[in-house]
């Protein structure tokens, strides 16, 4: 019977042995995936790890690779499934707490942490707001440093991406001020580097030349700082030298050495003050040269906007003295027309449609059907759409896929076929798909048929500034609108949106 019992024992510890070394090598598999960018390799691989470290219940390994799942997921805009992992790695926690009946704060911050991650890239200001509450519950009782310091940057972006400018200054000065305590200059002058990236991303001009300037400013004031530092040690040094010197007065030629080695080192400081401030000025100088560039950019970019719409208004008053029935005044007409609503559409691409409820299914077969009358002979037209409801801006939609499915029926051979899809991919992403037979399209358009005035045509056979506008429309849905380029049996488009 002792026996038996010290069998069972050993293939038990066998066992477990066996699941540590599977999750660690998987995680290791999974890092090495990651380092090159392999990214859907190494989401599979931690969420392989993950099941491995849950089945040892092994909750300090398992969470890490739980939230470098969830960010894998989402950064593929998959984000019922990332919400789905980190649900059950909260799960199994909060279950392991209770058996153990101690709590884990560090390990329930990542979890949150990565929450609100995808809740600002949703633009969910109240769901991001809630989970940064929670982060800063778990940073309080895990008193970790390091959580810490996370919780303030991860403020300051969120404060700064919701427009709530004064809370993201106080993080973003709290932060700067914790690594000022530690004399982590680099630290700090990264924080502001990172805060100017960021206000380049979103094109937010006003915050980049405020950041540029404070930057500036604490740069002069750390270069005095780091001086003072620098000059104190000399001064110290200098003191210890005229100690030796009074207590070796025997001995005048170690005397005039020790002189000479102090003044020397005093030059090599000045020279190093010198050339840092040499430095610091082209810094500086760089930094306002960059801030008009963004300036100069931004009233060019202004200036053609006018200018676009002044020559419409101009051309307008001529058009309509010319026969309208002629098909080149058409051509201008509609040409002129195009050029201001891509002008128009330019100018206000921050500001996205509005919303409302639409029954998907309803609305693509409308579309369907209004499109059965524009086909060439017995060319089929397929509609497959869900019976859901999901928030869309109805109008500008209805728009973009007109156009695409007549442009489908133009190009559809007799006897061919045309497909308008829809599938919800997640309870923020929604993709409508037009598909049709026929010849695929020319591999040297795929660069520029998104680009308007890409090249020179004859205006009485289309401006060509359809699609472009088309991509316009979806940008302001907060969309965007692609070509499958894997698909060489005709031409599939793919619109996909998060409302």
């Amino acid at each position: 019977m002792k026996r038996v019992v010290i069998l069972l024992m050993v293939a038990v510890l066998a066992i477990t042995a066996f699941a540590q070394s599977r999750g660690e090598s998987l995680l290791k598999q999974a890092d090495q995936a990651m380092a090159a960018q392999e990214y859907i390799k190494a989401r599979y691989l931690y969420l392989q790890a993950y099941q491995a470290f849950q089945k040892e219940g092994n909750v300090d390994k398992a969470v890490p690779a739980a939230v470098n799942v969830a960010a894998l997921y989402h950064r593929e805009n998959y984000y019922k499934e990332a919400f789905d992992v980190l649900n059950a790695a909260d799960a199994a926690l909060m279950a392991k707490e209770e058996e153990a009946a101690a709590k884990k704060p560090a390990l329930h911050y990542p979890l949150d942490r990565e929450r609100q991650k995808m809740y600002m890239k949703l633009r969910k200001a109240d769901k991001a707001a809630e989970q940064l509450g929670r982060m800063q519950s778990w940073a309080s009782q895990a008193k970790d440093s390091t959580l810490t310091v996370d919780l303030l940057a991860a403020s300051a972006q969120q404060y700064y991406m919701f427009g709530q400018t004064d809370k993201g200054d106080d993080a973003v000065n709290r932060l700067i001020a914790l690594y000022e305590t530690r004399s982590d200059y680099d630290k700090a002058g990264q924080c502001y580097k990172d805060l100017i990236e960021m206000a380049g991303r979103t094109g937010n001009a006003r915050l980049i030349s405020r950041t540029y300037e404070k930057y500036v400013a604490w740069a002069d004031s750390v270069a005095t700082v780091k001086s003072d530092a620098r000059v104190a040690a000399l001064e110290q040094e200098l003191d210890q030298a005229r100690t030796d010197i009074a207590d070796r007065d025997s001995s005048l030629t170690a005397k005039t050495a020790i002189i000479v080695g102090l003044c020397v080192l005093a030059a090599i400081l000045a020279a190093v003050l010198i050339i840092g401030a040499i430095i610091l000025l082209r810094y500086i100088a760089l930094s306002r040269r960059q801030k008009k560039q963004i300036e100069t950019a931004r009233a060019h970019n202004e200036l053609k906007t006018k200018f676009i719409s002044n020559i419409s208004a101009q051309l307008e008053p001529t058009l309509n003295t010319l026969p309208s029935d002629l098909p080149a005044v058409r051509a201008l007409r509609g040409f002129t027309g195009h050029i201001q609503e891509l002008s128009d559409l330019e100018a206000s691409l921050s500001e996205l449609y509005p919303t409302e409820p639409t029954d998907i299914a309803k609305f693509c077969q409308a579309l369907g059907e209004e499109l059965e009358d524009k086909v060439k002979p017995e060319v089929k037209v397929i509609v497959d759409a869900p019976k859901v409801s999901a928030p869309l801006s109805e109008e500008p939609l209805a728009r973009v896929l007109d156009h695409i499915l007549e442009n489908a029926a133009i190009y559809t051979p007799i006897g061919g076929k045309i497909t308008l899809e829809a599938k919800k991919r997640g309870p923020h992403n929604i993709q409508f798909i037009i598909t049709n037979t026929g010849e695929p399209i020319d591999p040297e358009q795929l660069t520029t048929i998104f680009k308007p005035f890409a090249s020179v045509r004859d205006l009485t056979k289309g401006d060509g500034l359809g699609l472009p506008i088309c991509a316009l429309l979806t940008t302001k849905m907060n969309g965007t609108l692609r070509v499958d380029e894997s698909y060489t049996s005709g031409a599939r488009f793919v619109i996909e949106l998060h409302p």
